[in-house]
């Protein structure tokens, strides 16, 4: 699986370009919930589709919890600063689906967990920055946090913050800004890999126990039911006007 997962971020170091990546979150009426950060990379998978059959890679389908991915390195991780042990220690809820098939073209995987309070939520994009780190702090290569052949890191930016929200009524998507050069530095200092983004997508799709009245994006398209408002971004936007996908949905009574 280690293979896999060192295929995964060299490919989306190259062509991150046309890839979707999707924010799902599942409300429940008491508060509770599940949120789920996705990839579809199946476009990739398309592009390195004979060199990955040549290489004799096998299908793979598996979830896994990141308790246990984190118990198998245990000795690495404790070699690792307090303030990195802590950020693993923050995913240990966490759980991971990947799915790569070489002969139907299709590698997706989904990041996930759930909460009891909306407020517990975290940021999905800086989880998965922490676990490429992980991936990438092999014995004897010990992956540096701003390594600029690491997608994740590059793209996650330190200088924002987003919080969730959810009284019964009123969800809310926020975020902020806390240090503006800051954002400016990181946005300038991957001016170069925009191109690369070409068509990617992020997608916010929120599922919610009754209809929504309102929200607050003209771009928001509803089910048929209105219980679940979808909302889609180029991806350079996610990077360099993060506050572009602040939402405040507003459920009927």
């Amino acid at each position: 699986m280690n293979k896999f997962f060192t295929l995964v971020f060299g490919l989306m170091t190259l062509f991150l370009t046309s890839c979707n990546f999707s924010e799902d979150v599942y409300i429940n009426e008491d508060g509770s919930g599940k949120i789920s950060f996705s990839f579809d990379g199946s476009q990739l998978m398309q592009m390195a589709g004979d060199k990955i059959k040549e290489d004799g890679e096998k299908a793979i389908d598996s979830t896994f919890s990141f308790k246990e991915l984190f118990d198998e390195k245990r000795d690495s991780i404790s070699k690792l600063p307090a303030e990195e042990q802590a950020k693993f220690k923050k995913l240990e809820n966490f759980s991971m689906h990947m799915v790569m098939n070489p002969e139907t073209e299709q590698m997706t995987f989904e990041l996930f967990t759930e909460f009891n309070n909306a407020s517990e939520m975290q940021n999905m994009f800086e989880a998965m920055n922490t676990f490429s780190e992980l991936e990438g702090n092999k014995k004897g290569k010990k992956q540096p946090i701003n390594d600029p052949s690491n997608p994740f890191s590059q793209l996650d930016n330190t200088a924002t913050k987003l919080d969730y929200n959810f009284d019964g009524k009123t969800f809310t998507r926020t975020v902020k800004i806390l240090d503006p050069e800051a954002h400016q530095k990181g946005a300038d200092s991957i001016k170069d890999m925009m191109a690369m983004f070409g068509s990617s997508t992020y997608k916010l799709n929120y599922h919610f126990p009754r209809p929504v009245k309102s929200v607050n994006n003209d771009n928001a398209m509803f089910s048929a039911d209105r219980k679940t408002i979808m909302v889609e971004f180029p991806f350079a936007t996610y990077v360099t006007d993060p506050e572009a996908l602040n939402l405040e949905i507003i459920l009927e009574d």
